[in-house]
Formats: structure tokens, C-alpha cells, sequence
């Protein structure tokens, strides 16, 4: 096995892998009503013995995987270091992985966040991460610009299905302030479309998908045709939560995104992981869920 090669564009890399694979992103979230599913005890060894079976059954299976950071921190510098060991061992698969860490702040501490997970000498680098634009998309400046460097990429949260978000998202700003360097945008998320088109221009432009990517999700309804977003001119990946469990149907998808559906990247945690602890069966709900979701996108 060979670790994957961070020497072309992670929108390009992330394009092969679902063309291949389906465009299923498998979560890992190792939460305690989870591992006592599993008969697992809650706590480091029960984490390892959890990210020692995912490990088995996505690598090498699925376009890539989704840690979610705030699982392994709860056990403090045990559970780090087990995520470390998870990080590595798909990226020797050659498994992509989207570290799930929703990282948003300014200047220096930006910087730091970006150096912890896209720097190519950390030991918690990852394909991509997941990053929040909420002190402005200009704010994320640090890590679009490394990540942009080390061929990595980001998923800025966009639109999100949870209840809190529409107060921030669909608020109406004015002309020019919403920081993604374009005027007259009308809603926050509006403004976070324009940022990542801006950014993925050059990849638009010589007919790759972008590096720099959304999280949309699959269970908004109209919300991107009510805020008039054009999420395929972004020409980002698109994270997509609410696929399986959360019940987005194959009209749901086609209503949220539109012309922009064969960029979607579904995410499923729970879906996939109802199958385990049995690696043999996590692989194979894992191979029928990236099935089911190529169906529903018509990729």
C-alpha cells in the first residue's frame, strides 16, 4: 500500500475516487450510544477496536471517509492519538479522508488550525477538512491558501438542515459585505457560494472540479432555489448529510442541487455504520449504500 499522493488537486482526486467508488463519503463517529451498539466499552479501547474495524471495511472500499474529530477528542490525548493512527492508515490504503472539524477563526489561530491539519509534516493531515466561514469567508484565508498549496482541500458549511442555521444563513447582507469578494449576493450562504466560485475559478476554468467545497444538506427543501443560489456555477464538491437515516430521497436531492447533482459527495454515518461491529458487513452496506446513492444522482 502507498500513501495518497497529495501532488494533484484534491477536486481532481475526489472526482476519480467517486467515478470509481460511487459518491458515498462514510462517516465515522464514534459517539458511546454507537460503541455500546457495537458491545464496545466507552471509552480509548473501545475507540481503537471501533476505528480499527472502519478501517477494514472502508479502505480501499468507498471515494472516502469522514472522521468526526469531536468523537476522538472526548477521550483527551488517547483519542487523538488513535484518530492520528485512523488518518494513516487510510491515506497508506489510499482512501481519501475528510477530517470533520468545522475549524473557524482569524488571523493567526487560522493559521494554526490550517498548519494542524493540512500542513504536510502533521500527523492529523487530511485529504480535506471541514471548516466554518461564520467570521466572514475571507476569514478562512489561511487555509483556503495552504490547502490550495499542499493539494489538499476544504468543505466550507454553506446550508445546513439543522434548525439554528437559517437564522445566520438565510440573513439578508449588504451589497459587498458578505467577505466572498463578490457584491449584491442578497443571504449569507449567498455570499459563501460566491467565495468558493471565486476560489474555484481556475479549476472551472481548465475543467476540473474545485478543491474548495460546500456543505449542503441533502434535507433543505427549496432553501437553494428560494435564496437563488447556483451551487453547479461554484463548481464545488458538495458534502451532502441527510442521505439514508435522515431519509433524502433521490426527488430531494434533484430539488436541493439541481444542475449541480453530479458533484454531490453523499454522507452517511449512520446508515453504514447500523451494520457493524462485523467488518464483512459494514463493507457490504458500504458498497450498497454507494450503489443506491450512484442511482440517485445519476453518476
Amino acid at each position: 500500500m502507498t500513501e495518497t499522493s497529495t501532488t494533484r488537486h484534491f477536486g481532481a482526486r475526489l472526482r476519480e475516487a467517486m467515478d470509481t467508488h460511487g459518491p458515498l463519503c462514510a462517516g465515522i463517529d464514534p459517539h458511546a450510544g454507537l460503541l455500546s451498539a457495537w458491545g464496545l466499552s466507552d471509552d480509548v479501547d473501545g475507540l481503537t477496536r471501533f476505528a480499527q474495524a472502519t478501517l477494514e471495511a472502508f479502505a480501499g472500499v468507498v471515494a472516502c471517509v469522514k472522521p468526526q474529530s469531536a468523537f476522538f477528542e472526548r477521550f483527551g490525548s488517547a483519542g487523538i492519538a488513535v484518530l492520528e493512527d485512523t488518518l494513516r492508515g487510510f491515506r497508506e490504503a489510499g482512501t481519501l479522508t475528510i477530517l470533520d472539524v468545522k475549524r473557524g477563526d482569524i488571523g493567526s489561530t487560522m493559521g494554526g488550525y490550517a498548519q494542524a491539519y493540512l500542513a504536510d509534516s502533521s500527523p492529523l493531515r487530511a485529504d480535506a477538512i471541514t471548516v466554518s466561514p461564520y467570521l466572514g469567508y475571507g476569514s478562512l484565508r489561511p487555509a483556503l491558501d495552504l490547502s490550495a498549496e499542499t493539494g489538499r482541500g476544504v468543505f466550507v458549511l454553506a446550508l445546513t438542515s439543522n434548525p439554528e442555521g437559517a437564522s445566520v444563513q438565510h440573513a439578508q447582507v449588504a451589497a459587498g459585505a458578505g467577505g466572498g469578494g463578490a457584491a449584491g449576493t442578497g443571504s449569507v450562504a449567498g455570499s459563501i457560494v460566491a467565495g468558493v466560485a471565486a476560489d474555484n475559478a481556475e479549476a472551472r476554468a481548465s475543467g476540473r472540479l474545485g478543491s474548495v467545497g460546500m456543505v449542503v444538506g441533502a434535507t433543505v427543501g427549496s432553501a437553494v432555489a428560494d435564496l437563488g443560489l447556483d451551487l453547479a456555477a461554484a463548481n464545488a464538491p458538495l458534502l451532502a448529510p441527510g442521505v439514508g437515516a435522515q431519509g433524502a430521497t433521490a426527488e430531494d436531492l434533484r430539488t436541493v442541487f439541481g444542475a449541480a447533482l453530479p458533484n454531490v459527495l453523499a454522507s452517511s454515518s449512520r446508515d453504514v455504520l447500523g451494520a457493524g461491529p462485523d467488518v464483512s458487513a459494514l463493507r457490504e452496506r458500504a458498497r450498497r449504500v454507494a450503489a443506491d446513492v450512484r442511482a440517485m444522482v445519476g453518476s
